[in-house]
């Protein structure tokens, strides 16, 4: 954890501020790694929005993104989409498209400062489990997010993933451990419920 956080601060990163907004520990690195994943989506959810001067859900995107950003202390950028957010909610249709462009180059300069959180999480895959292990981790799973644990929980979900599910069950795993990143362990339960019964 101490690597992770030393790189964040590299990166840019106001650490203490982001730590005082999520709680700190593996609040704070799951919130930037959320940040980090989300990219893609939301740059082009903006974009669709800012093209199509659907101005509404603007504001609301950039409403979550002013607050993202502010959760991994990324203060500036915080602050650019907190200027949208206003310019959006008051009809200044001028100042947006001023600005839209450089809020987006300064979202993805942030992100190119993140690159290596992708390393970081790049998992390999998981030791083949026989259906008999993977029912027996799914057992382990359940409990551990019933105890709302989340190291052991995250341990155990990459681990499930060794089991050879069908396309959907995979997909539907990947769910849970977003899930269980964002600390939602009752909903990761429910899929875990779910996919188990798959296992054959």
């Amino acid at each position: 954890m101490d690597e992770m956080i030393v790189r964040f601060a590299s990166a840019g990163l106001d650490i203490k501020a982001g730590e005082e907004y999520t709680g700190g520990g593996e609040r704070y690195i799951s919130a930037v790694r959320r940040f980090y994943e989300s990219y893609d989506k939301n740059r082009m959810q903006l974009e669709k929005y800012y093209v199509s001067e659907d101005y509404e859900n603007y504001k609301i995107t950039v409403h979550a993104l002013k607050s993202n950003a502010k959760a991994i202390g990324a203060g500036q950028l915080s602050f650019a989409f907190e200027e949208l957010e206003m310019a959006a909610t008051e009809g200044n249709i001028a100042y947006v498209k001023e600005k839209h462009g450089k809020a987006l180059f300064s979202y993805s300069s942030v992100i190119k400062s993140l690159a290596f959180v992708k390393e970081m999480w790049d998992v390999r895959p998981a030791d083949e489990l026989s259906a008999k292990q993977a029912r027996a981790v799914s057992e382990e799973l359940l409990t551990a997010l019933d105890d709302y644990d989340f190291d052991r929980s995250t341990e155990l979900s990459k681990k499930l993933s060794g089991y050879p599910f069908r396309i959907t069950q995979s997909g539907r795993l990947k769910e849970a451990m977003n899930l269980i990143a964002d600390f939602m362990y009752d909903e990761a339960a429910e899929i875990i419920k779910e996919i188990s019964a798959a296992i054959e």
